[in-house]
């Protein structure tokens, strides 16, 4: 295939010439054809995994000329012929065309110009091929699932071909990249090298170039780093890489996981090896960029681009740039930055047309507006399809009211306009505040629908004053330039625009200019009455935000006379309340108040709400959450430019530690809280139009204005005394308010007079040293920092909840880290594999470190079966189910990492008294379902005598009677439940639980509640099943069978000591059941007097036939045990069931495994289910006693008796080995001996 040509320096390497003539050179790679020694076996190897389209290709043609030492690449081959084909026709075509030349540059040019044209022509065919590779993609995302054993939720996106270096050694194979894991699959030269690493613990991720890893992809984890190099196209796999750690570090942030995009438009051909989730991708990090660079809302999704020419009539030119058309807006962007940006909503537009082409003007389109403002745009490539797709987007563009500049400067018309879709009498409600006034939480507290600074402005200064003059000029610069470039959204942005707004906005169009370049004017008009609505909504509600916010109220700008009384307390109160019920993943966070009290001066209610939304959700992400994230972040930019343009000052304050300290003041208020009011409002004009890149320049304008007497600082404390002293100095000269008392002015020493700095010299300062920090070079740098700052913040919550459990537990720090990592990844993977509950559920923010990740019932076994030290083969699963259910106390079907400890602990460092009362437990309700204890009830239902209705009420009524005991504890925990439920929002819940849990006294075992037959029966299957795999296990058997034996006697001595009428009752059931009834006509209670008076007999009989029932059931599940293992084993003969038992010298003890008697057949066996088994083996009797029972200290002291399972229960267990095991199935490499079916489907680069 031809390529497009690639300057080649070492031409000789790894390949051999085979053609060669004065301008072209055909070679073979080693390896490949025959010979090639050792070199070509290895290169060959290399290559045995690459596929033809990503690989490097056996053949390639250079071209080459006589003096120059430079070759350029212009075909390869996968085959001889192919290659042998390219060769001839350049013979053919161009050598002799080529000798003609005399210059050599010129020979070059016309070959390279020549192979482009060829590469053009095959271009225009390329849809017709690329459908014959669509299936592709789905074969690779098979082989991924198989060689990862990945499920079928796991989506693959894209995969590449590359290597990984392990060691110095790099592993040629393909890397797959799923939503959730970074796959690398290799198999080369006998050896297969598997690894997998998902995008949570993902802590690094760089591209860079070294001597020994040239152009590679750095991926780091906590435990290491990986080396991912030699991409065909290293940058969009890298783009890629970044989208989907972006994604898991959200996951992390906030639950907010990866959900495809089903509104993708359908290709009419499917792309060469591009799934949809990769086009999906795309299309998200495309719109992403379209809204950051226009400050739309946050759901619009661009479309599509073109390049196209604006005419601006304010120059009379016609400028080039790209057209963006989305959903709600059209917007264009030139190619020189700041020469023109244009956002045109489509509520706004009324005529889309064609106009006539002509040369000077070809293909244009014009748009006019409802402020009556026409744009002129030309040069578009398809304007048809362009003109078809406006007309679509219009028709599905709802009807809004027009929010005019007339609106801008009178709200309340605004306010008071009734929407078309509106009757003309509709009215509201009379809960709904009217337009003028609004109504406290608690009072009537009348708050005029305009920017508290109209209000409660002091005594106004002379109208021909200086400063007043120099206010009128700028009202009237922007008067002018309204004119110019138009006034609201559809105003033509230029770098005039810009001069304007560094010059500062005046105090009359503050607001309005605020709404306009923040973008959050388009989310208002296009959301009229949802204030109104959150504050009805909210109104009267309390929980734990609010308490925040009624806490912080008279804390937000106390200096200012507008927030001394009770009018701009309520409206701060209705705007910060509004805002939590919106969005209570934040809430309230500390330094809202103070920028929505400031938004409060200069907008009115609504417009302040809007303006909170576009600073907290668009502007400046994830600043206001509970672990202020994206400040942190921000922190971490800070000091990257701070390394790059300030370096030895860099140095200095990291000794110091001060750049750590100051940014997150800085940042958080966007300098209100540390520079005098009226010159950080000028840093908020800026940041409004700019975005977070003014922030950084003024702060490192600050640093640098303050560098000499920052490295002459010798503690912390120093460098933020001059820095506050410098910020508070920073004046306004130019404002019409009176100066406010600022908080930094104690720092000032009375004895020298300071300096003053003027705010617009310091913005200048700015611009001119650091304006060249560009916006998308910010995005690079924080998503470099966000990886960092949430895996930190993740390490603080393992060592937090590692701390707050170690004094519970006997588990060692790093056993309890590691345990933690193990419990996090089960929750991160029920997050996005799915199960029984949300995400949402499982990872609550809101509550305490030790609370958040929780997992399921599924997810649970998994661990218990991998981290359990009672291994008891298949019936493992059932104690797992016990134990789950043991441990969930609030019944929500999720464990904690606390709870999964707790018992975890109890089992691996417990006494032999903790270890057996475990164990009770585990066969108590609520671990035993009530279902598994009713199972021989209902079966006997169903099966015994219809006209023995005494026996069978007995049973019920015992039943009925524990079910309401059952049912009762369900109530109470439902109540708990609620009670929770109520209480989370109240930060008072957890101490009183925090309480409770220290009033609880510890438990007594004399307080245990009695353990009935089938109870005990199934704690008696349970430790048989424990014992499997145990090398004593003989001995264990034989104690259990004996221990066993005694406490069914001791079980049934106690029915003696239980009230006559209930002994007679169940008696008579019992001797029923047991085959011992008497004979029909006998009447009942004459039955029951005979039996009273042979209590002795009775007892005997009843303990020989259940002890002889369990010690039949064992040898039964031992035979099966046997010819089980008979059957797999290739044994001549096959004994049979006589054989066995009379065969006294071979142990059945030893013939048991857990992994080969499955639970169900035990079960069949046993006296729990199976209904048909009413008579036991012997003709013996095998039913369930309802009167008999066993406590506690009974089996304590059967169990004591024994020395086999004393030392059973007090061997000492290590966590450790299990611990490895579980991480070692993360990253897998294991030598193979054959390298069958390991090659792979070509990949897309």
């Amino acid at each position: 295939m031809w390529l497009s040509p690639e300057e080649v320096l070492l031409a000789n390497a790894l390949w051999v010439t085979e053609r060669a003539n004065p301008f072209f050179v055909l070679q073979r790679r080693k390896g490949h054809g025959r010979g090639g020694g050792l070199t070509g076996l290895l290169v060959g190897t290399l290559d045995v995994v690459l596929d033809s389209s990503a690989r490097v290709a056996p053949y390639r043609i250079l071209h080459q000329t006589q003096d120059s030492q430079v070759y350029w690449n212009i075909a390869c081959g996968t085959s001889r012929k192919e290659i042998t084909g390219h060769w001839e026709w350049l013979e053919l075509n161009l050598l002799q065309t080529l000798s003609v030349f005399e210059n050599e540059d010129d020979v070059t040019t016309f070959v390279k110009g020549k192979v482009q044209g060829i590469l053009a022509e095959e271009n225009k065919n390329k849809e017709v091929k690329e459908d014959e590779d669509s299936g592709k993609f789905k074969e690779a995302e098979l082989k991924m699932r198989k060689l990862f054993g990945m499920p079928e939720v796991e989506k693959l996106v894209n995969y590449y071909s590359c290597s990984y270096w392990k060691g110095r050694v790099p592993r040629q194979g393909w890397v797959y990249l799923s939503v959730n894991h970074l796959c690398f699959y290799s198999f080369l030269l006998g050896k297969e090298v598997k690894l997998v690493i998902r995008w949570v613990d993902v802590t690094q991720l760089e591209k860079n170039a070294t001597l020994l890893f040239p152009e590679c992809i750095k991926v780091s984890t906590r435990d290491r780093e990986h080396y991912l190099s030699m991409f065909l196209n290293i940058n969009e796999t890298f783009k890629l890489m970044e989208q989907l750690a972006n994604i898991a570090m959200r996951q992390l942030l906030d639950n907010e996981g990866f959900s495809e995009d089903k509104c993708l438009p359908k290709l009419k051909k499917s792309l060469k090896n591009v799934s949809a989730l990769k086009r999906d991708l795309d299309a998200r990090a495309k719109s992403e960029r379209y809204r950051s660079t226009f400050q739309l809302p946050k759901d619009e999704r661009l479309d599509g681009h073109t390049e196209c020419t604006l005419w601006t009539p304010f120059n009379k030119m016609h400028i080039m740039g790209q057209m963006f058309v989305s959903n709600n807006y059209i917007c264009f962007a030139s190619k020189e930055e700041e020469v023109c940006n244009l956002i045109i909503p489509l509520r706004e537009v009324t005529i889309v047309e064609k106009a006539d082409s002509s040369s000077v003007l070809p293909s244009p389109l014009s748009i006019s507006t409802k402020n009556k403002m026409t744009f002129l745009f030309a040069n578009l490539k398809d304007r048809d399809f362009l003109v078809q797709k406006i007309s679509d987007f219009l028709q599905r563009t709802p009807s809004r009211r027009r929010y005019s500049k007339e609106d801008l400067r009178n709200p309340k018309s605004a306010e008071n306009e009734v929407l078309p879709d509106q009757s003309e009498d509709s009215s509201p409600s009379p809960s709904t505040p009217s337009p003028g006034v609004v109504l406290d939480n608690t009072e009537a507290a009348p708050t005029a629908t305009q920017a508290l600074m109209t209000i409660f402005r002091k005594e106004p200064l002379e109208e021909l004053s200086p400063k007043m003059a120099k206010e009128k000029m700028k009202e009237e610069s922007w008067n002018i330039h309204f004119f110019e470039f138009g006034r609201g959204v559809c105003m033509y942005r230029t770098s005039k625009t810009r001069d304007l707004v560094l010059k500062g906005m005046p105090e009359s169009l503050r607001g309005e200019l605020w709404l306009l370049f923040s973008g959050a004017l388009n989310e208002m008009v296009t959301h009229p009455g949802y204030y109104s609505d959150l504050v009805q909504e909210s109104t009267g509600k309390y929980n734990l935000a609010t308490e925040e916010i009624e806490r912080d109220l008279h804390r937000s700008m106390p200096e200012h006379p507008a927030f001394q009384n009770e009018m701009g307390i309520a409206a701060l109160r209705r705007v910060l309340t509004a805002y939590a019920f919106r969005n209570p993943n934040i809430g309230y966070c500390q330094a809202m108040n103070i920028v929505t009290s400031v938004l409060l001066l200069y907008c009115n209610e609504e417009e302040a709400f809007w303006l909170l939304i576009a600073l907290c959700e668009r502007m400046l992400p994830d600043y206001y959450n509970t672990r202020v994230v994206g400040a942190l972040v921000d922190q971490g930019v800070f000091e990257d430019l701070t390394r790059e343009h300030l370096p030895l000052l860099y140095e200095w304050m990291q000794e110091l530690g001060v750049i750590s300290t100051i940014s997150l003041s800085w940042f958080l208020t966007l300098f209100l809280s540390v520079m005098p009011f009226e010159s950080a409002v000028v840093v908020v004009d800026c940041f409004f139009y700019e975005g977070i890149k003014v922030i950084f320049q003024v702060s490192l304008a600050v640093l640098e204005a303050n560098m000499e007497k920052l490295l002459n600082c010798s503690d912390e404390g120093e460098a933020m005394t001059i820095l506050g002293r410098y910020l508070d100095n920073v004046c306004n000269k130019q404002s019409t308010s009176p100066p406010i008392p600022h908080l930094h002015a104690l720092l000032t020493n009375g004895d020298d007079i300071p300096l003053q700095i003027d705010i617009f010299e310091l913005i200048k300062s700015s611009y001119e040293k650091f304006g060249s920090i560009r916006a998308d070079a910010i995005e690079q740098m924080r998503f470099k920092q966000r990886l960092k700052v949430i895996q930190t913040l993740e390490d603080t919550a393992k060592r937090s909840v590692v701390r707050a459990i170690l004094t519970e537990t006997a588990f060692s720090i790093e056993e309890l880290e590691e345990l933690y990592l193990l419990f996090k990844a089960k929750h991160l993977m029920s997050c996005y594999w799915g199960g029984s509950s949300s995400a949402a559920e499982r990872h609550d923010l809101s509550q305490p470190y030790l609370e958040q990740y929780r997992i399921d019932a599924e997810q649970f076994q998994e661990l218990f079966m991998a981290l359990s030290p009672w291994t008891c083969g298949v019936h493992s699963q059932v104690l797992a189910g016990r134990m789950f259910r043991l441990l969930d106390q609030n019944k929500d079907s999720l464990i904690s990492f606390k709870e999964f400890v707790t018992g975890l602990s109890g089992m691996y460092h417990g006494d032999l008294v903790e270890k057996l009362k475990l164990l009770y437990k585990l066969h108590l309700p609520p671990a035993l379902w009530p279902e598994e204890e009713s199972a021989l009830d209902a079966a006997q239902f169903f099966t015994e005598d219809p006209f023995a209705d005494v026996s069978h009420d007995v049973a019920t009524g015992g039943e009925a009677s524990g079910q309401q005991v059952q049912e009762g504890a369900g109530n109470g925990n439902i109540k708990q439940k609620k009670d929770e439920k109520t209480g989370s929002q109240d930060y008072k819940y957890h101490l009183r639980l925090w309480a409770r849990e220290k009033e609880n006294p510890k438990e007594n075992i004399k307080e245990l509640t009695k353990m009935n037959q089938e109870q005990f029966i199934e704690m008696c299957k349970t430790l048989y099943n424990m014992f499997s795999e145990d090398p004593d296990e003989g001995e264990l058997y034989h104690a259990i069978a004996t221990v066993a034996t005694l406490l069914l006697q001791i079980g049934e001595v106690g029915k003696q000591f239980s009230s006559p009428a209930s002994r007679r009752a169940n008696d008579m059931g019992d001797y029923k059941g047991l085959g011992l009834q008497s004979k029909e006509g006998v009447p009942a209670m004459d039955q029951a007097k005979t039996e009273t008076t042979q209590p002795k007999l009775k007892s005997d009989c009843e303990a020989d036939v259940l002890s002889d029932t369990l010690k039949s059931q064992m040898e039964r599940m031992k035979l099966a045990e046997y010819v089980v293992t008979k059957r797999e084993a290739p044994a001549p003969q096959l004994l049979s069931d006589e054989e066995v038992r009379d065969d006294t010298s071979m142990s059945s003890y030893s013939m048991v495994s857990s992994g080969s008697l499955p639970c169900e057949d035990i079960s069949e066996d046993t006296v729990l289910v199976g209904s048909e088994q009413a008579m036991g083996v012997h003709g013996r009797p095998s039913t369930i006693d309802t009167d008999w029972s066993i406590s506690f200290e009974q089996i304590l002291a059967s169990v004591l008796t024994e020395p086999a399972l004393v030392g059973f229960f007090e061997k000492r267990v290590v966590v450790g080995p299990k611990i490895a095991k579980c991480k070692s199935q993360r990253v897998m490499e294991r030598q193979v001996s054959s390298s069958s079916d390991q090659e792979l489907s070509p990949s897309s680069s």
